[in-house]
């Protein structure tokens, strides 16, 4: 595809693995295997990840090695994902997170049901 004018990566100085397409907030963006989520969001421009829950004030990557939390957004449905530490996917849904983030219905359920037979709890 080639570099794209607002794309921040650098050409010829990494070796990346191919390169795949990603949606973020409902618009299609793209990223390399091999980089985190952030990174590849950070590299196509994107500074803020998620707004605070009280203020509604904008947050981006502020460690990248997974400490600090100001990086979590919901990915395929999960809300609360360090992007920083997450690899990117082939086909991967990302959107910005809204304070504490919301569980999906659906998904909710399914997650409950897993994590009681993962604990052996019932």
């Amino acid at each position: 595809m080639g570099q794209m004018e607002d794309d921040l990566r650098v050409d010829g100085a990494v070796v990346r693995g191919p390169e795949i397409g990603i949606v973020v907030d409902g618009l299609p963006a793209r990223a390399f295997e091999g980089e985190s989520v952030a990174a590849a969001l950070l590299a196509g421009g994107r500074r803020a990840l998620r707004t605070t829950a009280r203020r509604g004030e904008p947050r981006g990557m502020y460690c990248g090695i997974g400490v600090c939390f100001d990086c979590v957004m919901t990915v395929d449905g999960r809300p609360n994902v360090r992007t920083c530490q997450t690899p990117v996917r082939a086909g991967m849904r990302i959107e910005s997170q809204r304070g504490e983030g919301t569980w999906s219905t659906r998904l909710d359920r399914c997650v409950r049901r897993t994590h009681l037979f993962s604990r052996g709890g019932f």
